[in-house]
């Protein structure tokens, strides 16, 4: 039974060892392909060891780097101020249906619980926010439409604190004098800090990693587009980034590191998910692990 136990074991540390090496290698190919001079990706493909190292890449982007940052200020702005919207909606979706005694409780989990299945449809939702709510070629059209609240989120959060805040603590609050936004701010809040990490990662990444809205809702005003949009222009217009480099860098038509350009922006897309992840690992695991035990 024991060396059963120890194949299984041995099995699953080897699957895990594949899946690590399945996410793991994509990057590094990316990282590399983007000190990767043109000629060699062409003649030799992509590689995890480049024979040609280049920063051209990078020298272009340093070059414009006042888009760069322009844009990554922009999704800055946009991401934090979403993923604060969202924790505060959530919460205080979830807190009330939490609660056994909330009058017509079944009927606003249906409502919650429909709109995960159906939807207006793409059309009528442009329609809706841009001629009822005029979001268009506004800072609000990049927060608010699909993002600012998912039903998921509310349903995981209301999970968390059935599952893990007693009643007796909430209730001995009242007792204290303290008042329902009492008791939520000052008890439900500090005991569910890994699930609200776990939203909090989670909205930030789709707001980060958001390119749709600008594409839908943003048409004049360029300079809300945030880093995703940026790196989508970029790629959409190689054309002009080649007399660019070539006036700019000194490079060749020929040279243009226009794939290494690519390889580059995704890197610099992808960096600050990379270096906020670490921090909310550990709550986002047991947010999840712990939130979605119960429907």
């Amino acid at each position: 039974m024991i060396t059963n136990n120890k194949i299984f074991i041995t099995i699953q540390y080897i699957f895990l060892a594949i899946l690590v090496v399945m996410a793991v290698v994509p990057f590094l190919l990316l990282i590399s392909s983007s000190f990767t001079t043109e000629q060699e990706i062409l003649k030799n493909g992509y590689s995890l060891f480049p024979r040609e190292i280049t920063l051209d890449a990078y020298r272009y982007l340093l070059s414009v780097s006042d888009g760069i940052l322009r844009a990554y200020l922009m999704s800055i702005i946009i991401a934090g101020s979403g993923v604060l919207t969202c924790l505060v909606l959530t919460i205080l979706f979830a807190y009330p249906l939490s609660k056994q005694d909330l009058p017509g409780k079944n009927f606003f989990a249906f409502f919650l619980f429909f709109t995960m299945l159906f939807n207006g449809g793409l059309v009528p939702t442009y329609m809706v926010y841009t001629q009822l709510f005029n979001i268009k070629d506004t800072i609000f059209a990049m927060i608010v439409p699909g993002l600012l609240m998912s039903p998921f989120n509310v349903i995981m959060v209301r999970t968390y604190i059935t599952s893990n805040v007693a009643n007796e603590i909430v209730d001995a609050a009242k007792i204290d004098g303290a008042g329902e936004f009492r008791s939520l701010l000052s008890v439900v809040i500090p005991l569910c800090k890994p699930i609200i990490g776990t939203i909090a990662l989670m909205s930030f990444i789709a707001y980060w990693n958001n390119w749709t809205n600008g594409i839908y809702y943003i048409q004049n005003r360029t300079d809300l587009y945030g880093i995703q949009n940026y790196l989508k222009s970029v790629l959409d217009s190689v054309n002009v980034l080649q007399s660019q480099i070539s006036t700019q860098v000194g490079i060749s038509a020929k040279d243009l590191p226009s794939m290494g350009i690519r390889m580059a922006l995704a890197v610099i897309g992808v960096l600050p998910v990379l270096i906020i992840y670490p921090f909310f690992q550990k709550s986002f695991i047991k947010g999840i692990t712990i939130g979605s035990v119960k429907g």
